[in-house]
């Protein structure tokens, strides 16, 4: 089977303060109308999937919020093809509330809604609501019971789980979300670096989401993920990683471009940022956790998305691309400075450059494998 070509989404900028938490000027809003542009213009310049964040409180930059799934809905209603992923916090929802809207988004949308299930990091937001909060390993513990029982609602008559957080007795989902080849539900993404994060990955998920991470790094996660995909008796989850992409018609424009954005960044947000989530990830039972060996720089991109490296010229950035596919990268998860201006940018100069890659690969591998006779 020939290999699928890598495939692209983008982070809704449905918060406030753009995908940087610098001063450096952004061309982006986190108003509906100009996410509703930027939707169109996205799945008319190679992108597949969009992913809308979730904060229910100001925090680090991020001072206004649209919720997720309701956002989600809208920007499927206002596309004909974009994949729209919501993400949803375990503990907020339960997930028979979440999977009864799922199927009703599935069929408003022709099969393109999506969720992407955030174990959280934001303790804030679930001790300002009155809600538990609960120890790193024991929210992914809750995560991986919230996806069984999404999927049992999704394609299950009368159905039953006993868990330690979720229960469900004799329920039957009607309508369900559409079913087509391939698509049994509606598709499941998570997130998370950490060894719980990745052993779930394994047991439950379609995707996996990684923070920025080099070469090494996705290496050492996919083969993580695969393993604990065997240990469970099932295939392996895609694979997704998180990258910031500064594409210039010069190296040195896209370089200065970043040595703008760290310079100017707002030091005490990115500092509380970084306290915040690296308490998270120490509560971690091996210490593992998401961002626990990320710089200050690093987290200016709030998912480490410099990391990636896709800052350079369009043909930089094009082979870097390719280049992690061959090690086994399925998608790309985007933020941008200048959102409309960039989105088109990048569907005009970098993603035809990708897919003539990608065609060259192809064709190599296709020679490598000798004819049968």
């Amino acid at each position: 089977m020939p290999a699928q070509p890598v495939k692209f989404a983008y982070w809704v900028p449905n918060v406030s303060g753009g995908l940087v938490t610098s001063t450096i000027e952004q061309r982006t809003d986190w108003g509906y109308d100009y996410n509703r542009e930027l939707a169109v213009l996205a799945e008319n310049n190679g992108f597949e999937y969009a992913l809308t964040q979730v904060r229910y409180m100001a925090s680090y930059g991020a001072e206004y919020q649209h919720e997720s799934t309701s956002f989600s809905l809208a920007l499927l209603l206002a596309t004909q093809r974009l994949k729209v992923i919501a993400a949803v916090h375990p503990g907020l929802w339960h997930p028979g509330v979440l999977a009864k809207l799922g199927a009703t988004a599935d069929h408003l949308s022709h099969g393109r809604f999506a969720v992407n299930v955030v174990s959280g990091w934001f303790k804030d937001e679930f001790t300002a609501l009155g809600e538990p909060w609960l120890e790193h390993d024991e929210r992914y513990r809750r995560a991986e019971e919230f996806i069984t029982a999404l999927r049992r609602l999704w394609t299950e008559d009368h159905a039953e789980l006993a868990g330690d957080f979720y229960r469900l007795r004799d329920f039957t989902l009607k309508p369900k979300p559409l079913r087509t080849t391939g698509r049994p539900h509606p598709e499941i993404f998570q997130g998370g670096n950490s060894t719980a994060a990745r052993r779930m990955a394994g047991r439950v998920s379609d995707w996996y989401f990684s923070n920025g991470k080099d070469f090494d790094g996705v290496v050492e996660q996919i083969n993580d993920i695969r393993t604990s995909a065997a240990e469970a008796g099932r295939t392996a989850p895609r694979f997704g990683l998180n990258g910031f992409l500064i594409a210039r018609d010069t190296e040195h424009e896209a370089r200065e471009t970043l040595r703008e954005i760290v310079a100017r960044a707002d030091t005490e947000a990115v500092e509380g940022f970084g306290a915040a989530v690296k308490q998270a990830g120490r509560s971690t039972a091996d210490g593992k956790g998401m961002w626990q060996d990320s710089s200050f720089e690093d987290l200016v991109q709030y998912n480490d998305g410099f990391r990636t490296g896709l800052i350079g010229t369009p043909e930089q950035i094009a082979e870097r691309i390719v280049a992690y596919k061959k090690l086994g990268v399925d998608l790309f998860l985007l933020g941008f400075l200048h959102y409309h201006e960039e989105v088109e940018y990048f569907g005009t100069r970098v993603l035809p450059l990708v897919r003539e890659l990608e065609a060259r690969l192809s064709g190599a591998e296709d020679e490598s494998v000798p004819a049968h006779a």
